[in-house]
């Protein structure tokens, strides 16, 4: 359960069926949790930024993030593509009903999921198939109908989105609209957020997070909006999370 000097997280194990696997935690003890899903990346620098943000908004909440790759990380985008290509996405679902449920044995008497890009459609994924979610925030990205049909959700769902996000059918414009359209069939309380200027992952803000970008291919920075739609996450997370 140590942290180190360099990082604020504690390293956690957490059981799931008869194997465990790592997470990293960091906030006050019992404030509401929130579990972190990463992006294709992995574990990398930015979803721990992410996470810490978290950790710190408003009154605090307890970020969890699971370590979904088990230990690798993508350095480039076709290593990240082959991580992303070999998820076992319903074991992936296990590991969050998991991390949920370890915050509600530790602390937390509520807990939400969000996630950015795959992370982002994971969350969503979780509220229909996780019973024990009680809020999401998604960021850039929808599941696939295998994995789990929106229309089916149980817990309140906000999403964001760049309007140049060039991700077809995950995580673009089209995308976006036919999950409002399947949120408002399913009844929960929901909000879809579009930001003009913006593309994939504009989240990400640290320095060498816009490199990677930029490398990508998306130049935008648009600081404002990231604002923005922390302020969202903040208002949607502590309104469904406060016991």
């Amino acid at each position: 359960m140590a942290t180190t000097a360099s990082s604020p997280f504690k390293k956690i194990q957490i059981q799931r069926d008869d194997s465990t696997f790592d997470a990293y935690v960091v906030g006050k003890e019992d404030a509401p949790g929130i579990v972190v899903l990463q992006e294709w990346w992995g574990v990398d620098y930015e979803i721990k930024n992410h996470a810490v943000k978290i950790s710190q908004l408003g009154t605090g909440f307890k970020a969890l993030i699971p370590d979904l790759y088990r230990g690798k990380v993508g350095l480039d985008v076709a290593e990240a593509q082959h991580l992303m290509d070999g998820l076992d996405w319903q074991g992936a679902v296990k590991d969050i009903t998991a991390s949920v449920n370890w915050l509600k044995a530790n602390g937390s008497k509520k807990a939400g999921v969000t996630g950015f890009c795959m992370g982002g459609a994971l969350a969503i994924a979780s509220s229909v198939l996780i019973p024990e979610v009680d809020a999401v925030v998604s960021f850039y990205g929808v599941p696939s109908s295998q994995l789990a049909d929106p229309a089916q959700a149980k817990a309140p769902v906000q999403a964001h989105f760049g309007e140049l996000d060039n991700f077809v059918g995950f995580s673009d414009v089209t995308a976006a609209k036919a999950l409002e359209e399947k949120l408002k069939a399913s009844g929960v309380p929901h909000e879809v957020h579009l930001y003009p200027g913006n593309a994939h992952a504009f989240m990400n803000r640290s320095p060498d997070g816009i490199q990677r970008r930029k490398n990508m291919g998306m130049p935008d920075e648009d600081e404002p909006a990231v604002q923005l739609a922390w302020s969202r996450f903040q208002t949607w997370m502590t309104r469904y999370l406060s016991s």
